[in-house]
């Protein structure tokens, strides 16, 4: 079967929660119909910016029952699906189609440090296991694990593989995988510190997945847009230099921590982050608050426009 490949801007929703920690379905609701209505092309439910390593089989499996009811219009549905084995992998894409998901997006299961020989026939098994939309998150930072293009473009012959994130430093990887042409989209994460999404877009990429969306998403979805005209290229530059301030501070904790608190600090829903991850710190917040106020986003999506916080 033939499926829709994510373009432009796929953005790793955080999981919103009530003030007792349990999962915030109406603020899920809210934000997916306000990333609908401010040009995300395709969300990421229970990424890494979901803190989904911390959530209960239970609460994953509920997550996705009750979010794909809500699917906004044309946006893409995706959810994180890495277990932690190849059984428990499978086991979530199935419920995941089963659902009504757009899609699936896996990574190397954490703490074990498989070898890419491994995590690649890991990978073909989860591919194999249900007629679904996927993507693989080559994530060394997260779970050691490091595929090389060739593992890469041997896993984007497979008919459900659909999309790449690439959240290495190497732009040689991208490039090889861009040079090679599969049939799938090309992503990499947004980290201004990474320092992939202009060669990426530059090398014929086909978006961001990305995480600061879920504070600027108009924003990252004109970064993120495919180059199709020296028109979109020069968009592009504009809006990158104009949110680079955003974006770094969105990695400047380990994700999702700025990107939460500051959601939080301005209205959107997001609740608190679940232990043992902490708040940003008052002199952290500030300089997302900074960049929020200088690019008048209180004012563009209609959100809380509040003061410094006391250091």
């Amino acid at each position: 079967m033939s499926h829709i490949k994510p373009t432009g801007s796929f953005v790793a929703l955080v999981t919103p929660m009530n003030e007792d920690g349990s999962i915030d379905f109406e603020g899920f609701r809210t934000l997916l119909n306000w990333h609908a209505e401010n040009g995300t092309k395709a969300v990421l439910i229970m990424g890494s910016t979901g803190e989904v390593s911390m959530l209960t089989p239970e609460e994953r499996k509920q997550i996705i029952a009750q979010t794909a009811k809500m699917k906004p219009g044309a946006m893409l549905m995706y959810y994180g699906v890495t277990g932690n084995n190849t059984a428990s992998t499978i086991d979530y894409v199935r419920f995941a189609k089963d659902s009504g998901a757009d899609g699936a997006i896996m990574a190397a299961p954490a703490y074990i440090c498989a070898d890419n020989e491994a995590i690649t026939d890991y990978a073909m098994e989860v591919l194999d296991s249900a007629d679904l939309a996927m993507g693989f998150y080559n994530n060394p930072p997260r779970v050691k694990t490091d595929l090389h293009w060739d593992d890469i473009l041997k896993l984007a012959k497979h008919d459900n593989m659909v999309v790449l994130k690439e959240s290495t430093t190497r732009v040689g990887q991208v490039a090889q995988v861009c040079a090679a042409k599969p049939d799938i989209s090309i992503m990499c994460c947004c980290s201004p510190n990474l320092g992939l999404v202009v060669p990426t877009m530059a090398l014929g990429g086909h978006g961001t997945a990305n995480m600061t969306g879920n504070i600027i998403p108009q924003e990252m979805a004109v970064i993120s847009k495919p180059w199709e005209t020296g028109a979109d290229a020069f968009a592009f530059r504009e809006a990158w230099l104009d949110n680079l301030s955003m974006l770094h501070f969105a990695y400047s904790t380990i994700n999702p921590v700025s990107v939460k608190t500051l959601m939080r600090a301005v209205g959107l829903p997001s609740g608190p982050l679940r232990a043992p991850l902490q708040p940003a710190k008052p002199e952290v917040l500030n300089k997302g608050l900074a960049a929020f106020a200088k690019l008048g986003l209180a004012e563009k999506y209609g959100l809380s426009a509040p003061k410094l916080a006391a250091e």
